[in-house]
């Protein structure tokens, strides 16, 4: 059931970031929405219930995005990897090192996916551009990185406590 509220959170954030942030000019450069659901896996959930989810959702976000195919994939992948890595010297009940977190997840997808365009194209004179959005989307993270693992992990803990109620009454 795990992979229930794991799917419908996805659905809804890829829902909110195509289909009503971009008629907000305030979340023009705002960072991908599922960066702060997979740092919130890779934190507090096991491999075997957030790799599924990952796959998922970064084949979904590939179909959805112009970009090359894998782009999202390969950075979930890589991102979920990287805070599982991190955590392994830090230690995650400091609420403290969550919005560096989100912003150092924020910076490694934007690292990749900057890397992948200059593979793809040459010679781009966007770097100036990119360097300005990558700043803007980390201090975003900065701030709304930690609203939103709290949220998802306050959204999972009334989701379980509703099933066990259901479940309890069904028995």
């Amino acid at each position: 059931m795990t992979y229930c509220f794991h799917v419908g959170i996805c659905i809804c954030l890829v829902l909110l970031q195509t289909t009503v942030m971009p008629y907000f000019h305030l979340f023009d450069r705002f960072y991908d929405l599922l960066s702060p659901f997979i740092i919130y896996l890779s934190l507090f959930h096991s491999l075997r219930q957030s790799i599924p989810v990952i796959l998922f959702f970064g084949i979904v976000m590939d179909s959805l995005s112009g970009g090359p195919f894998g782009l999202y994939l390969t950075t979930y992948i890589w991102l979920f990897a990287g805070v599982r890595w991190i955590i392994t010297f830090l230690h995650v009940g400091d609420s403290f090192l969550l919005p560096f977190i989100v912003a150092a997840g924020v910076l490694l997808q934007n690292c990749i996916f900057i890397g992948i365009i200059a593979m793809f194209k040459p010679g781009t004179q966007f770097l100036s551009v990119a360097i300005s959005t990558v700043t803007i989307q980390v201090l975003w993270a900065i701030f709304t990185g930690p609203i939103f693992l709290m949220f998802f992990n306050y959204s999972h803990k009334r989701w379980n406590n509703w099933l066990k109620k259901v479940v309890v009454k069904e028995n």
